[in-house]
């Protein structure tokens, strides 16, 4: 007998409570208050045990029951009760609040997040030339020696990784590339390498 009065207790109680919140959809400030008195202290208490600190805690729950308040008439008590309404967006919040916290302030003056300085006529017209010169030379070049500074500066490996690569020993390698790099530096000025 008492479990039954137990769930017609807590069905009566369910029944208030989604009449509080309907109530508040149509902007009614004493069902809104006693809506606010019922759960403000539970979903502060909740939020606690979902390890947030006290002021973080007070903070949520306050803005859990301003969006109460601001979208009472969403809820649809077909859908659920509304104190799984209102501990969703207590959940949805909380989640809200540890992303933005995961996330690290953007520094404006970070070099990376600045455009690219825009590069004077004159200074592109150079670079222009200069990589006109730069590819006339590489078309100069024997195939093995452009392929090791292919395999070097466009591939980023080391002389070692190179020989590796090639089976080819370490020393000629290095002779190669070295001799790539006279032939670029008859044909290209100073500036250009």
């Amino acid at each position: 007998m008492a479990d039954f009065k137990t769930r017609t207790d807590a069905r009566e109680g369910r029944e208030t409570l989604d009449a509080l919140v309907e109530q508040t959809a149509r902007q009614d400030r004493a069902a809104f208050a006693t809506l606010f008195n019922f759960f403000a202290p539970r979903v502060k208490s909740y939020l606690l045990r979902l390890n947030a600190d006290d002021a973080l805690a007070e903070e949520i729950a306050q803005e859990v029951m301003l969006t109460v308040w601001r979208k009472a008439h969403q809820f649809d008590r077909t859908q659920a009760a509304a104190s799984t309404w209102i501990f969703r967006i207590a959940r949805n919040k909380r989640i809200d609040v540890a992303r933005r916290a995961s996330k690290p302030a953007l520094d404006p003056d970070e070099p990376s997040l600045l455009p690219a300085p825009e590069i004077a006529p004159d200074d592109a017209a150079h670079a222009s030339a200069r990589d006109l010169r730069v590819q006339a030379a590489l078309k100069e070049l024997p195939a093995e020696q452009l392929s090791l500074l292919q395999l070097a500066f466009f591939d980023g490996l080391s002389h070692s990784e190179i020989a590796d690569r090639l089976a080819m020993p370490l020393g000629t390698v290095k002779s190669r590339l070295r001799l790539a790099f006279d032939k670029l530096r008859k044909h290209l000025d100073t500036d250009d390498l």
